[in-house]
């Protein structure tokens, strides 16, 4: 067995240095035959990676024939989940692929390892303008995947007006066939931006009014959708959602009545990046993975499918790649709306945000919860009191 991955190891080592789809640049000199057969857990967005779907690359098998490492794929439909599933201790991951004020909280908590960059040579693809970010200014802990905004999708057969405001998503006459986001930071995202609200706000005033905003929304919204969205924009079942940019052309491949527009309130930018979360049990397989990634025919391979704006200069200077030219993703300036990213909350404004987004998705009234409670917990009373009434009357008729 040791003599088979000695081989290997030489052979890998030889297919790095001249393959178009190995770890193109990583040094020679290093010796990764000890990691034949081990496995790397990544944990990363649905629908967020080329996988083999209609003659696309499948990128976590090339890895592995590359490699030989083992993927073990899950995904997740936003960061809080993914955050708290971390936070939780339920699972260990060798990758993530969270947003940037994610990132911020993360790295603020200690989730997050340090990476060592002589194993990801292929950093030197990352544009220079997704380096040195707020959310990891020495560029320690992340390394940017993909960038994207969050826009307005609308089927133009349901929408009989050119949208260019978050308002209509609080138009009365489209009741029932509203889709927003279920998870608190876009859906407070959109609302602050309609408001004139920074998103960044530490006013507790200005959560409340968003919270407001949201509760008279409530009434118009069909459901509140992540990964569901697709299917619900495709069939045509919904008017419009608030969503993704590069998931707005994935779905419009599937339905051409759909069509996209940024606000003219704004909106938010951001940008989502390769992280390794502490307790990770591959390192060096998590960094090679990343490395990988970032080559230039597997980073073009994910542009292409997934449709999300590239950070990689590799992708954006190909002639070859498809969405070059597509101006949702990469606007002219003149057509750039207003942007802002979301900076990690202190924990007492994340905490009210998740307090109201609770009440919001419970019943959307900060009293009627309460009531319910009381209401249930009395009832219990009242049955239990009974009950025991009933009980001591047969015990007396016994004696």
């Amino acid at each position: 067995m040791r003599k088979f991955i000695s081989v290997f190891a030489a052979l890998m080592m030889v297919f790095l240095c001249s393959a178009p789809l190995g770890l193109t640049t990583v040094a020679s000199a290093k010796d990764y035959s000890d990691l034949v057969g081990t496995e790397i857990n990544v944990y990363n967005w649905g629908e967020y990676i080329s996988d083999g779907a209609e003659d696309t690359m499948d990128v976590n098998k090339e890895f592995e024939k590359l490699t030989g490492i083992k993927v073990n794929y899950t995904t997740y439909d936003s960061n809080e989940n993914m955050y708290n599933k971390i936070k939780g201790g339920g699972a260990n991951y060798d990758i993530i692929i969270p947003s940037d004020y994610m990132i911020e909280r993360m790295i603020g908590e200690g989730l997050l390892e340090k990476i060592d960059f002589s194993n990801i040579p292929n950093y030197s693809n990352i544009l220079d303008e997704y380096k040195n970010l707020y959310f990891d200014p020495a560029n320690e802990y992340s390394v940017p995947y993909n960038v994207g905004m969050v826009g307005l999708i609308y089927n133009t057969k349901m929408v009989e007006e050119t949208p260019d405001s978050w308002g209509i998503m609080w138009d009365e006459n489209y009741s029932g066939q509203i889709l927003m986001f279920n998870n608190p930071r876009d859906a407070f995202g959109i609302t602050q931006c309609y408001l004139g609200i920074d998103l960044n706000t530490t006013n507790s005033d200005d959560w409340h009014r968003a919270y407001d905003k949201l509760k008279e929304q409530k009434p118009l919204v069909s459901s509140y959708v992540m990964d569901d969205v697709y299917n619900k924009m495709e069939s045509g079942e919904a008017a419009m959602c608030a969503y993704y940019a590069g998931d707005y052309l994935s779905m419009k491949a599937n339905n051409p009545d759909l069509a996209f527009v940024y606000p003219k309130e704004g909106t938010n930018i951001f940008v989502d990046s390769a992280c390794i979360p502490v307790g990770c049990q591959n390192k060096t397989g998590a960094e090679l993975y990343i490395n990988f990634l970032l080559s230039g025919e597997v980073a073009l391979a994910n542009a292409e499918y997934i449709c999300y704006a590239s950070p990689n200069k590799a992708v954006v200077n190909n002639p070859d790649y498809s969405l070059k030219d597509e101006k949702i993703l990469y606007p002219e300036p003149e057509d750039m709306p207003k942007t802002q990213y979301y900076h990690n909350l202190s924990p007492e404004l994340l905490m009210l945000m998740t307090s109201l987004w609770d009440n919001l998705k419970i019943e959307g009234n900060d009293d009627v919860s309460i009531y319910i409670g009381l209401i249930s917990f009395t009832a219990i009373c009242v049955v239990y009191a009974g009950y025991r009434f009933v009980r001591k009357k047969k015990r007396e008729k016994m004696y």
